[in-house]
């Protein structure tokens, strides 16, 4: 089994997609709970048990499942980094030539 297929194992038991459900986003299996609410809930620096509070019908294993699919994510995606020269650049309003 390669590494992509045995992540994948990881969340795909517990997360899943269906038209019916939330408009078809990636939820936590047998919840209305999208993926990327678990995700924007851990990245605000909320604590599992504050998100298993919040979500009553979430167990750790969809936040685990969660954080599994964010690792594959970002494997497969080439991000480019931010450099200092590149954040520079966004903030610098363009200079007029001529």
């Amino acid at each position: 089994m390669s590494k992509g297929t045995a992540t994948r194992a990881r969340w795909s038991k517990y997360l899943t997609a269906r038209p019916d459900v939330c408009a078809g986003q990636l939820c936590a299996k047998g919840t209305r709970v999208p993926v990327a609410v678990i995700l924007d809930s851990l990245a605000e620096g909320a604590s599992q048990a504050e998100i298993l509070r919040s979500y009553r019908t979430l167990k750790p294993a969809h936040i685990r499942a969660a954080l599994a699919y964010a690792a594959d994510l970002a494997r497969e995606e080439e991000l480019t980094p931010l450099t200092s020269h590149a954040h520079q650049a966004r903030r610098e309003p363009a200079r007029r030539t001529g």
